[in-house]
């Protein structure tokens, strides 16, 4: 039996879950729009919030519509209806990332094995220290086995792998503090705390969190050196010995591989999140070929690292910024 057209809150509610995915910069790059028929939503590229020097191929774009597009799965849900994904629909529309189909009754309430949808807003980027508990291998399982149902590969480093990891992201980090016109990117995309309150996009001060004292951890500098002059100066703490980093591959790098890391990541943070697990998305590495060549381990055959991810224990992140429901969502009923 086909369930009734969306109503104008359904779609606010849908809009609102999919707005909170993560995305580079919090650039919140997407659009969503109701299907023709009424029975579905689609997400649409807002290539206006592009970040084209740190993500020049639309990578990390895809990234964060995959992860928007997860969202909106979870929160179809709460409607009682099942979603159906169908990604790159239409090659005449090239902004048409995905579309999703809600025309059914849902058939599982819990499909993803837990009930995801309050860690969609609760789900925050933690730039904090961590503590030197390791997540258990029983939430490792986990949090892999949601990867590769998304079409993903989830691998937990050993030490070796973590070290050079490490030592690829801060030689990224590295380089593009050296690169004017990449500083200036990131910089753009920071916000004060007087702008903070208007603001509906971007990376909060607050959110930008601690120094590491000792210089291991290369976490990104937004404010850039030297530091973004109305830029607060930022506590230095000890952060992890050694952190525990994972990555996430995939076998081909097409856009199509790309929207599917963005649900892994999403589904994979939001489980994360149910479990207490906090998370930090290193992106640096990915931005200079050579570094994201140097990601992968050939011991692990062929494949494409799409991003590198910390987890662990510690301060939940700071919330950030989003756009409006009347800003991303394109229909007359929102309003």
């Amino acid at each position: 039996m086909t369930e009734p057209t969306l109503t104008p809150a359904d779609l606010r509610l849908l809009a609102a879950a999919g707005g909170a995915a993560p995305s580079l910069h919090n650039s919140q790059p997407w659009r969503f729009r109701p299907t023709e028929d009424g029975h579905g939503i689609e997400v649409l590229a807002d290539p206006a919030r592009a970040v084209p020097l740190a993500d020049p191929a639309g990578a990390a774009l895809h990234i964060a519509a995959g992860a928007a597009l997860f969202n909106l799965r979870v929160a179809a849900l709460r409607l009682g209806r099942e979603p159906v994904a169908r990604l790159l629909p239409d090659p005449d529309v090239p902004g048409l990332l995905a579309r999703l189909d809600l025309s059914a009754a849902v058939r599982d309430a819990e499909p993803f094995g837990r009930d995801l949808h309050p860690a969609i807003t609760q789900r925050h980027s933690s730039r904090q220290p961590f503590t030197n508990r390791d997540v258990p291998e029983a939430v490792l399982g986990e949090l892999v086995v949601a990867a590769d149902a998304e079409g993903s590969v989830l691998t937990a480093l050993e030490e070796g792998g973590v070290r050079r990891v490490l030592a690829l992201t801060a030689e990224a980090e590295e380089r593009t503090s050296q690169d004017p016109d990449r500083q200036a990117e990131a910089r753009a995309w920071l916000r004060s705390d007087e702008a903070v309150g208007e603001a509906v996009d971007g990376i909060p001060f607050a959110a930008l969190g601690s120094r590491d004292r000792d210089a291991r951890i290369p976490m990104r500098e937004f404010a850039g050196r030297p530091p973004y002059r109305d830029a607060p100066a930022r506590p230095a703490e000890r952060f992890e010995a050694l952190p525990q980093l994972c990555t996430l591959a995939t076998r081909t790098d097409r856009p199509v591989d790309w929207l599917r890391t963005g649900q892994a990541l999403e589904r994979v943070w939001l489980l994360a999140t149910v479990h207490g697990v906090r998370l930090t998305v290193w992106h640096q590495p990915m931005e200079w070929p050579d570094t994201r060549w140097g990601l992968r381990d050939p011991a692990d055959g062929p494949g494409h690292v799409q991003l590198v991810l910390r987890i662990g224990y510690g301060p939940p992140g700071s919330a950030t910024p989003r756009r409006p429901v009347e800003e991303t969502l394109d229909a007359p009923a929102v309003h």
